[in-house]
Parts: C-alpha cells; sequence; structure tokens
C-alpha cells in the first residue's frame, strides 16, 4: 500500500514538473537579441558601441523575420492542406513558395551577420571565425552542411 502510494506521488510531483515546463512562454525577440548580443559581448569583447550597433542590427534583423515566419506558417498550412487534397498544383505552389522564403530568411540573417561582422576589430573577426568553425554553424546559425535543422521552419498550431 505504501509503495503505491509512494509511487503515485512520484508520478504526481513528474507531471507538474513537466506541465510547468510546458507553461514557460519563450524569449520574446528584444530578449533573444539581449541574449545574443550579451553573448556575443561575452566570447568577444565587444565595446558599449559595439554593443549598441550589434543590438540595432539584430534587432532590426528580429523584426523583419516576423514576417517571414507568418508567412513561413501559412505556406505550411497550406501545403497540408494540399497534401491532403491531393492538390499536386497547390503542393507545388506552396513548395516553391515556402523553399523561396527560406531563401530569404536564410539572406536576411546572413546581412544581419555580415553588418554586425563590418563591425568588429580583426582580432574579434578571428574569435568569431574561431566559434564558427568549433561550433560547425555560419554566423547565421544555420548548419554547415545547407539547410536549417529539421522541422526549424514548420510551426503547427
Amino acid at each position: 500500500m505504501k509503495t503505491n502510494l509512494l509511487k503515485v506521488i512520484v508520478l504526481l510531483a513528474l507531471t507538474s514538473a513537466f506541465v510547468q515546463a510546458q507553461r514557460r512562454t519563450p524569449p520574446d525577440p528584444a530578449q533573444m537579441v539581449q541574449h545574443r548580443v550579451d553573448f556575443l559581448t561575452k566570447q568577444l569583447s565587444l565595446n558599449p558601441q559595439q554593443q549598441q550597433q550589434a543590438t540595432s542590427i539584430f534587432t532590426e534583423a528580429a523584426n523583419g523575420a516576423k514576417s517571414f515566419h507568418d508567412q513561413m506558417h501559412t505556406a505550411h498550412q497550406n501545403l497540408q492542406a494540399a497534401v491532403e487534397k491531393n492538390d499536386t498544383a497547390a503542393i507545388e505552389q506552396n513548395s516553391n513558395t515556402i523553399g523561396n522564403l527560406t531563401a530569404q530568411m536564410m539572406a536576411a540573417h546572413a546581412k544581419a551577420d555580415a553588418a554586425f561582422y563590418a563591425t568588429l576589430n580583426p582580432e574579434q573577426q578571428s574569435k568569431m571565425k574561431e566559434m564558427e568553425a568549433h561550433h560547425g554553424r555560419g554566423m547565421h546559425g544555420m548548419p554547415r552542411h545547407g539547410g536549417p535543422p529539421p522541422g526549424a521552419f514548420f510551426h503547427k498550431q
């Protein structure tokens, strides 16, 4: 009896912890930018002017990304609907839309990274290259093998 009661208590505790973890709100774009700037400041010893420039560059990029993400979400919903209807023309059209949006998002990220990289001195640029090589990712956060991580742009709701 005590063993069963203990099992139930442990199960309830684990379930409660899981539910709490699910309720956490993801960081907003401003928090993500601040986190990135803080990380880069620590890793590259950014001066206050570079921190301000990085914040402006990455905030502008984050604001522009919202539109891409909204369009991507719609395109994925439309693609799913086309699959369910076996509408090959719509599948083709939405797949092309997703490809074009992915390319635009990659270009926007790369442009922001290029603008940030230009603010760095040669020593910082060298450190940045080392960080990229060590983590196997480009500055824009995408794997070097040529694409986003699996599921990165698929938003189900």
